[in-house]
């Protein structure tokens, strides 16, 4: 990952979870949300842990650690995901990748306030814009959400997960700090957020039984390994770059792809105001990620 340069790690993390979010739908129907986030990140942190020890990594931590840990994990893998589960049960996916389009907002300022990362005038402008743009893409389907109850619902899930994931990016941020290497760090966070979605599972007497279903396992398969392992790794590695309030980009840029899978099978129709919002989309995203242009500085000999 580390041979990466900035743009291909966000290329990745833009071109696979732009298709997750229709992935998980294939989950939804057959499982309850809380099995699918327990097996998807089970199966994802198990997979990271068996790298980590054929490469010979570190897996020893102490119990301050541990804890850093599981606060990442139960966060940004598990309670996050059950809302983002639960929201596609009452909305469209992409109504939920609209959602996250927030997150480069809330993360800059959660960093500014708990860390005093500095966010710029130019960086709220981008996010806003985004932001902007995303939703007129998809403000047809807000309209035909409101038709129904579970709209509501859905919107408060998608918010819960907005939130919540940004408590677990922004704790994954103070890894380096706190010297946690990145890959044994991600795979005992899935393995933590898992069993958090296990315990909710077991609370409420879930069936962990998976489904003979084809279009469940690959989907599963792919979130597990794609979804979570490649794009975790190119994400958490681009925040150690560049910040959680930059990284959060990802999830301004996703929802444009979200909108391509939407029309390719899910039978999406853009109009005027589609191509209106990709633009300033397009627009915010250009704000938030060309570099700065600093002005040269008068050395003082005070």
């Amino acid at each position: 990952m580390h041979r990466l340069k900035n743009w291909q790690l966000l290329a990745i993390c833009v071109l696979t979870w732009g298709t997750t979010w229709y992935a998980i739908t294939f989950q939804i129907g057959h499982t309850a949300p809380e099995v699918g986030v327990a097996l998807r990140f089970g199966l994802a942190g198990a997979v990271v842990l068996a790298m980590c020890t054929l490469r010979g990594v570190p897996l020893r931590f102490a119990p301050r650690e541990h804890a850093l840990l599981a606060l990442q994990g139960g966060f940004m893998y598990g309670v996050s995901y059950l809302c983002v589960y639960h929201a596609e049960q009452h909305v469209v996916s992409g109504l939920v990748a609209v959602g996250y389009s927030a997150s480069p907002l809330v993360s800059g300022l959660g960093a500014r306030w708990l860390f005093g990362v500095r966010v710029s005038s130019r960086f709220v402008l981008g996010g806003a814009l985004g932001l902007a743009g995303v939703a007129l893409i998809f403000w047809p389907e807000f309209g035909r959400a409101a038709g129904h109850g579970g709209a509501a619902l859905g919107a408060l899930f998608t918010l819960a997960s907005v939130l919540l994931s940004t408590v677990g990016s922004l704790t994954a941020s103070r890894n380096p700090v706190n010297r946690l290497p990145l890959w044994p760090a991600l795979g005992y966070g899935m393995l933590y957020g898992a069993a958090v979605a296990a315990l909710f599972a077991l609370a409420q007497g879930r069936s962990f039984a998976p489904p003979a279903v084809l279009s469940w396992w690959l989907s599963l398969m792919y979130l597990a390994l794609a979804g979570s392992v490649l794009t975790f790794a190119c994400f958490l590695t681009l925040q150690e770059r560049i910040g959680p309030g930059p990284t959060g980009t990802v999830g301004v840029m996703t929802p444009l792809l979200a909108l391509v899978v939407s029309m390719a099978f899910e039978g999406f129709h853009p109009d005027a105001l589609t191509f209106a919002g990709a633009a300033l989309a397009v627009l915010g995203n250009a704000f938030m990620l060309l570099p700065r242009r600093d002005r040269p500085r008068v050395l003082s000999t005070a």
